[in-house]
């Protein structure tokens, strides 16, 4: 049983994970169609320091 709950524990921060990058990623394109130079900089740099 507790070894479910990790597992689901694990699972669910990965889905996070996930989630958030692709989160960053979607303002990534949107900055860069704008032309926001400094919003993509720190878009880039947040999404190299979730990998």
């Amino acid at each position: 049983m507790n070894r479910n709950r990790q597992q689901l524990a694990k699972q669910a921060a990965e889905a996070h994970r996930v989630n958030i990058q692709k989160n960053i990623q979607h303002r990534l394109e949107v900055a860069k169609a704008q032309g926001d130079e400094k919003l993509i900089r720190q878009l880039e740099a947040e999404l190299n320091y979730c990998n």
